[in-house]
């Protein structure tokens, strides 16, 4: 996923966050040291920020961050998923690896 598109995703769902909190921009900067120019540009997805100020961020918002296995992605997509249903499966099966044919 390239850069642009995860800054995006990100800066809505802070937004998200934000707006379900009835904060202001302006609020949720001071909560997380910041001023709310930067708070603007990571929510609209305009600039990075350092995984420090992420988690400020996102405590601000009464949220927690985790950085999970990239492998484990997919899983994690699946259970957040509204369409997915009670009945998903949380874990897809992997293919058996092929046996290696060297002797």
């Amino acid at each position: 996923m390239p850069e642009t598109t995860s800054l995006h995703m990100i800066g809505a769902q802070l937004r998200r966050a934000r707006l379900a909190a009835g904060l202001t921009q302006e609020q949720v900067a001071e909560l997380a040291g910041i001023s709310r120019p930067r708070y603007r540009d990571i929510e609209t997805g305009t600039a990075a920020a350092r995984a420090t100020t992420l988690m400020n961020v996102a405590r601000a918002l009464g949220l927690e961050m985790m950085l999970i296995p990239q492998f484990l992605v997919p899983a994690v997509d699946t259970l957040l998923s509204p369409e997915a249903g009670e009945d998903a499966p949380a874990f897809a099966p992997q293919p058996e690896p092929e046996p290696d044919d060297e002797r």
